[in-house]
């Protein structure tokens, strides 16, 4: 298994993002980018990892209702930021509903990822927290790291556009976005994941559409990225435009995670 995962008790899916090559000559320091699944069900020994990684800074992109559902811990004495998303609209998280009231099958695991993932970036929850974030990796000390619920689809856009303004190379930026697939045992945990669906919704689900739910593949963020030019004209214009990273703050990104 990569030395990018880790192995946390109760969290999920928690890796380094950094320590890639740029395009300028530099490399992103390791330890400083991580991303993980929430951290409602972290143990005591898990929260003291955290606090030996030294993270000060924590971005929950879920929403306030999956916050209030499964709130997050954190280890004792914890004075670092997090940024979290603060609209509320009173709806459950789209794949939810698309879990209660549609049949799960590979096709139409697919066709709702992709359709997420196309509107993701335009999100008026995500597009705050997003420049939340971004404004935070100029200015905070110690490791960032960034979460939503299963850590792989939030998480994995923001990730990527951190890579893209860092000047991480396309393909290094789709292999880690993938790592998921490797860091959760999608196939060991499908059946009781099914069984999961089937008591929630009274569906029947396979094995092969829980898996194709629950992963990642590139077509999803391809469709994220396409959707942004198509809308934006370039990703950088985007990174500009809608979350505010002008060349003094991309400056200061790449200074305080660049050796």
């Amino acid at each position: 298994m990569t030395s990018r995962l880790h192995s946390f008790e109760r969290i999920d899916n928690f890796r380094d993002y950094g320590d890639y090559d740029t395009a300028a000559g530099r490399r992103i320091r390791p330890g400083r980018l991580l991303r993980s699944a929430h951290h409602a069900r972290a143990t005591d020994a898990d929260l003291a990892r955290l606090n030996a990684l030294d993270v000060r800074t924590i971005v929950d992109l879920r929403r306030p209702g999956e916050r209030r559902d499964q709130p997050s811990r954190r280890y004792e004495g914890f004075a670092g930021q997090v940024v979290e998303g603060g609209i509320d609209d009173g709806m459950e998280a789209p794949h939810i509903t698309f879990l209660k009231t549609q049949d799960l099958t590979p096709e139409s695991g697919r066709r709702f990822m992709t359709r997420t993932y196309r509107a993701l970036p335009f999100d008026a929850a995500h597009l705050d927290v997003f420049a939340r974030y971004v404004r935070a990796l100029g200015e905070a000390e110690g490791a960032v790291l960034i979460h939503c619920a299963a850590g792989k689809d939030r998480t994995g856009v923001l990730a990527a556009l951190t890579h893209h303004l860092l000047g991480v190379a396309h393909d290094d930026l789709v292999a880690d976005y993938l790592l998921t697939n490797t860091a959760v045992d999608l196939a060991g945990r499908a059946p009781a994941i099914a069984k999961q669906l089937h008591a929630m919704s009274g569906r029947v689900a396979s094995e092969d559409a829980v898996v194709a739910f629950l992963g990642v593949e590139p077509v999803y963020l391809e469709a994220a990225f396409d959707a942004i030019r198509t809308d934006f004209g370039s990703i950088d214009a985007y990174l500009e435009e809608a979350l505010g990273v002008d060349r003094a703050l991309r400056d200061r990104i790449a200074a305080r995670l660049s050796a």
